[in-house]
């Protein structure tokens, strides 16, 4: 639809906002489109990073903002398309300037069990210990480290955004909510050719290189699955019903978040596979940004 709606407004150029497409060795498992795929409209940030390093919002907002920028000033209109809402809440409302942890307090707040972790959070932050779940590892742990390592809670952090472009962009959102037995359905047949098409080659390739397992790329859904395969812990019909069930579980979280989190008036729509039904959101896309 991206690509619809590109060449519906002759100019437009389609910019990755998924966490995993922008890693070189994730082509397959992240289902980066390929060159046919592309139909020579211009893609952007796609597949551009290492996966030896350890990509995030913050710095795909910069990456993002630098892309648009470059598109405004040569006539273009930028497509943001994926799924990682982190990266367009990050880009439209800005990033909160936590400054680096201490690496002696990560260390230890990260070795300490969740269950210590949370207690002590009830004493430094007692807000964030009652919003958050408490075995919850990662959001304690960082509610912690920060509070420890700069002495301001993250919540007070998180009111101080900066470096967000919502103020000074026309938007035309639109969010696509397909029934979810089709997208059920269709996460599983996504998976099914992967296996078919080289993703365990592709993990193959990657685990070669003795990266740290802590690495976004080495966490990315199906990895870990394959690499149980290939290491003779699973079988393949396992590996693959386990990344199977990681994607659906995936979807579910961001299908709740895209519903619930972005603005109201952002426009929600019911996904098809009629080409036709494609082509007019493409259309009425175009028509907003040409309006608004």
């Amino acid at each position: 639809m991206a690509i619809a709606l590109a060449k519906a407004l002759g100019n437009g150029i389609v910019v990755n906002a998924d966490a995993s497409q922008v890693y070189a060795d994730l082509a397959i498992l992240s289902a980066r489109p390929s060159d046919d795929e592309m139909d020579g409209v211009p893609h952007h940030l796609f597949g551009h990073v290492d996966a030896a390093e350890a990509h995030n919002a913050a710095r795909w907002a910069d990456e993002a903002r630098a892309v648009i920028a470059a598109a405004h000033r040569a006539g273009a209109v930028p497509i943001l398309v994926g799924g990682t809402g982190l990266y367009f809440r990050t880009l439209l409302d800005g990033i909160a300037p936590v400054p680096e942890i201490a690496p002696d307090i990560r260390a230890v707040v990260r070795a300490l069990p969740v269950a210590d972790a949370h207690a002590a959070l009830t004493t430094a932050d007692p807000a964030a210990a009652a919003r958050l779940n408490p075995a919850d590892t990662t959001r304690v742990a960082r509610a912690l480290e920060v509070v420890r390592s700069t002495g301001r809670t993250l919540a007070d952090w998180q009111a101080a955004t900066e470096g967000g472009i919502a103020g000074d962009v026309t938007l035309a959102p639109l969010i696509l909510l397909p029934p979810r037995d089709w997208l059920r359905a269709r996460c599983d047949r996504r998976l099914v050719q992967m296996f078919e098409t080289g993703a365990i080659e592709e993990t193959e390739a990657l685990l070669a290189r003795d990266l740290d397992p802590a690495l976004p790329a080495m966490r990315a859904i199906g990895v870990p699955q394959i690499a149980g395969y290939l290491r003779g812990e699973i079988d393949r019909a396992n590996a693959l019903e386990a990344a199977q069930a990681a994607t659906r579980q995936y979807a579910k979280r961001q299908f709740t978040w895209f519903r619930h989190q972005p603005p109201s008036d952002w426009l929600r729509h019911e996904e098809s596979l009629n080409i036709d039904s494609i082509n007019n959101l493409a259309i009425l896309l175009r028509d907003k940004l040409l309006t608004g």
